[in-house]
């Protein structure tokens, strides 16, 4: 059993009340502090259920055997709070049954029900993983409830064996499923929104760095705050002035009547690490930092002090925030509008897009509930809001724009929870091909940022824009009106022929779709409407159309079960001359009753969009332009479609043999510090881990050894002809480097291509390997590439030499779900190539589901797994058959996502 080795510098996570501590290893160097908590900092009742007894001696042999020189099989950890030691927990590997460690767990008395044990016992859980460790043991006295209910509320399950007195308590580690991820979900978010309460919600506030100067911002900050109406106190803090902007200013925060929740920082650059550690001392629980320009070692000094004093941070080169709840009432941002009272939450990491989405939400009355500016995001992000709004009661519609992911997975495993409950809609900014990078694959060709960015907000059910305008289009829908069924079939009504066949051709760009209308309904809605009407999709009503008649026409749409959205286009004619009165009067007088979502084309309306509202408070979203109606009825849709899949357990591969995997990856590292391309035998080997069907491969190192293969082949049944592949180290793309032959029937021709090759590649072919022709399909390329931040994306596509030119690809980040299976395979242009059609029978698709499963599954045991290409997959009714794969591995440690710790921005741990 190897060593633990853990970061000296440890990871930092939140306890239950919000409270900041640090886990890391425990060193020999960490005796006195081990020994002060088993003696000092725990009663003799608690040393008592520790050690089975009172022994003096306890706590110093604990305090040996923890910091004694690293052994192998030992894992001690320890959580720090600033430089105090709270809690411990360990394990060390049984002698008889080393797939087994004893468990051990001590907490300082004064820090008990705050989830000290609890997280270190998930720290530990991870530990244990990378180690080879599938169960914990651990002996209790039956009067321990504490750790009773630590290992309880675990989620693992939980196996108890009574003695006199005593319980051996059994915990299966290799059981950490989603009820177990489920469980350290609910507690980080709890955690989470704890940590989050001084900052949005606060009790009192200081600014520090108000200025005397009108305009600042330290001073406009401080008058919104106050202007506002925030419910509690708030106190400016300025050495340098007695008074600012009329209120009392104080030298310092020890001046202060109080200790403030929140400290807004306006403060010049060099001023703010010394201004973070005084709130830190002081006892204050969160900072909002307006300023800019933090060079590396003083964002490292601002980082430090968050963390050591258990503040929340929002910022640097923040805009602010604002939290609009009547019992707080804070805005402490400076963009030039009060934020309108709402449901909407918004985090924007650009101050220039929070200003606009502020603006343009008080336009359509949506207004927002918390607004965060969150700037540089050196700690709080999208995630921690998600999970605030999730539980604030108030929020009902959340708006992202998000430039950066700390924690791609993390994200997308609350987005994913989250949008069951609210729509999450963003900005999906950096689509340019400007952010792609030089591809070594195939599959990595296909895996461009923006394709990995689509694969994260479609897995996780976020309603992606390509424009801040779009974002509020869609929100205005989303917020006012039911979802479609997801079928995506609208009925254009429009009172001119004109406007009603763009808003068709803008439903058709926006993949929806505008069926025909059966004859009885047209009959029906013809008696309806003044003469010269068209009952077709779209209706065209006439400019003659009264509202009564408008509206009785789409009762008619509505109660036909034809379509599942109305989409109503209006435009001033003579004969109505005041369609933004009656018609659209009759519209939002009929909505209250209408079961299905309206949207409303005016093209005489100033704005681009905005919502009509009822007398009973219902709002109906009226746009200036076809094109915006239709793109927020497609977003609609695809909400819609996304709440009706169910939520799926992983894709798995129940025989796969992981440890092989993992011995083949270990010896190849340790032959190869750098990495590389995995030679085809080892690519066969890791493959056959994990049940993906590559097909029957020999190597043949030299000539004779080619043609012997090919007899071979010939003789176990494969009576098609040969294909000879060369084979040189770091090869990627062996059709574009000639190094391909098929179709070899006899030794000779096995002779000639491989003379061919040693005469085209010389010395740097090490060799070939040799295959049977396979049987024709359809060709596909599936791979898996590792991203450095959002993990390994998994692809599948249209294969065979012409992949990048056809481009015909879906992508999910790993692990895959049981739903994202044929989800991809549905995603593809030319998915009924797959799923067939008259003449041609499907391809075995379960067995396709079962390569992406495989993929999915080695990429998520294997973080080494750099790229794994198999180009071309072949397809047909009877199977699935890989002909040719590459991988390459290169050294990189686990990481597991869903492990409980908070993010540290790269800029504030690297000094220039």
């Amino acid at each position: 059993m190897p060593t633990v080795q853990h970061q000296p510098s440890g990871s930092e996570a939140l306890l239950a009340d919000g409270t900041t501590v640090t886990i890391r290893r425990i060193t020999p160097a960490d005796r006195p502090a081990v020994l002060a908590l088993h003696a000092d900092r725990m009663s003799d009742e608690s040393r008592r259920l520790r050690f089975f007894g009172a022994s003096r001696r306890a706590p110093g042999l604990a305090a040996d055997r923890l910091c004694a020189e690293p052994r192998p099989g030992l894992c001690a950890l320890g959580a720090w709070a600033a430089d105090d030691l709270v809690g411990e927990a360990d394990y060390e590997v049984l002698d008889d049954h080393p797939q087994s460690a004893e468990l051990a767990l001590a907490v300082a008395d004064a820090w008990h029900h705050r989830g000290v044990g609890t997280l270190l016992l998930e720290h530990l859980v991870h530990a244990a993983h990378e180690h080879g460790v599938t169960a914990f043991e651990a002996d209790t006295l039956a009067g321990n409830r504490a750790v009773h209910r630590v290992f309880a509320d675990l989620g693992l399950p939980v196996h108890h064996r009574y003695g006199q007195g005593e319980i051996r308590i059994t915990v299966p580690l290799a059981e950490t499923d989603e009820h177990y991820r489920r469980a350290v979900d609910e507690r980080g978010r709890a955690a989470d929104v704890a940590s989050l309460t001084a900052l949005l919600h606060p009790a009192s506030v200081a600014v520090l760095g108000a200025s005397r100067r009108l305009g600042s911002v330290g001073q406009t900050v401080l008058r919104k705050i106050r202007d506002g109406g925030f419910t509690g106190p708030v106190w400016a803090v300025n050495p340098h002035a007695d008074r600012v902007a009329g209120a009392v200013a104080y030298p310092d925060l020890a001046a202060l009547p109080g200790v403030p929740d929140l400290a807004v920082l306006a403060v010049p650059a060099p001023a703010v690490p010394a201004a973070a550690e005084a709130c830190g001392q002081a006892g204050v629980r969160a900072l909002v930092v307006l300023t800019s320009g933090l060079d590396a070692d003083r964002a490292r000094q601002l980082t430090d002090s968050c963390r050591r004093y258990s503040m929340r941070l929002v910022g640097p080169n923040s805009l602010g925030i604002a939290q609009t709840a009547p019992d707080v009432r804070l805005d402490a941002e400076f963009g030039g509008v009060f934020p309108l009272r709402g449901t909407a939450g918004v985090a924007v990491q650009s101050g220039g897009v929070g200003i606009a989405l502020l603006e343009r939400l008080a336009w359509l009355g949506i207004g927002v509930s918390t607004f965060v500016s969150l700037g540089d995001k050196y700690d709080v992000s999208g995630n921690d809001l998600l999970q605030w709004w999730e539980s604030d009661g108030c929020t009902d519609l959340a708006l992202l724009h998000l430039e950066s992911f700390g924690n791609p997975r993390a994200f997308a495993r609350t987005a994913r929870r989250v949008t069951r409950t609210l729509p999450v809609l963003t900005v999906d900014a950096g689509r340019s091909a400007a952010g792609r990078r030089a591809a070594a694959s195939h599959t990595a060709a296909a895996a461009t940022p923006t394709v990995t960015r689509e694969a994260l907000f479609r897995q996780a059910g976020i309603t992606a824009t390509r424009s801040i305008a779009e974002l509020v289009d869609a929100a205005a829908l989303l917020h006012a009106q039911p979802l479609p069924d997801g079928r995506g079939a609208v009925a254009v009504v429009s009172n001119a022929g004109g406007i009603g066949i763009l808003a068709a051709d803008a439903c058709a760009d926006a993949g929806l779709a505008l069926p025909a209308l059966l004859p009885g309904l047209t009959a029906r809605l013809l008696a309806l409407l003044p003469d010269g009407a068209s009952a077709a999709n779209p209706v065209d009503t006439t400019a003659a159309v009264e509202p009564d008649r408008l509206r009785a026409c789409l009762d008619a749409l509505e109660e036909s079960g034809a379509v599942d959205a109305l989409l109503v286009c209006l435009v001033p004619t003579a004969l109505a001359t005041e369609p933004a009165g009656d018609l659209l009067r009759g519209l939002v007088e009929g909505r209250a009753r209408r079961r299905l979502p309206v949207a409303v084309v005016r093209l005489d309306q100033e704005v681009p969009v905005r919502h009509l509202r009822a007398d009973d408070g219902t709002r109906l979203p009226a746009y200036a332009d076809v094109r915006a109606a239709a793109v927020a009825l497609a977003h609609a849709r695809d909400r819609a479609r996304w709440l009706a899949r169910p939520n799926s357990a992983e894709a798995d591969v129940p025989d796969r043999d992981t440890v092989a995997a993992r011995r083949l990856v270990d010896r190849y590292l340790a032959a190869h510090p750098d990495g590389g391309w995995l030679d085809p035998t080892a690519t066969a080997d890791l493959l056959d881990c994990y049940r993906l069907p590559l097909t029957t491969t020999v190597w043949a190192p030299d000539e004779h050894s080619a043609v012997l293969a090919a007899r071979g082949l010939r003789a176990l049944g494969h009576r098609n002809s040969a294909v000879l592949k060369a084979y040189w180290p770091d090869q990627v793309h062996k059709s574009a480097a000639g190094a391909v032959r098929t179709g070899l029937g006899t030794d000779r021709e096995v002779r000639d291509a491989y003379r061919e090759f040693t005469a085209a590649h010389g010395s740097r072919m090490a060799g070939a390997v040799v295959q049977p022709m396979a049987a024709p399909g359809v060709e596909l390329l599936a791979g898996v590439v590792q991203d450095e931040v959002f993990g390994p994306l998994v692809v599948l596509g249209l294969g065979g030499t012409a992949t990048e030119l056809l481009d015909d690809r879906a992508a999910r980040l790993a692990p895959l779900t049981q739903a994202d299976l044929p989800a991809m395979v549905a995603e593809l242009r030319t998915a009924t190539l797959l799923s067939g059609r008259p003449g041609n029978p499907p391809v075995d698709l379960p067995a396709l589901h079962r390569v992406l499963a495989g993929l999915s599954r080695m990429a998520t045991d294997l973080p080494q797994l750099a790229e794994a290409d198999l180009n071309p997959v072949i397809a047909r009714p009877d199977g699935v058959l890989c002909v040719d794969a590459r991988i390459r591995l290169e050294p990189r440690p686990p990481f597991d996502p869903y492990l409980r710790r908070l993010r540290r921005p790269r800029t504030a741990t690297q000094a220039p």
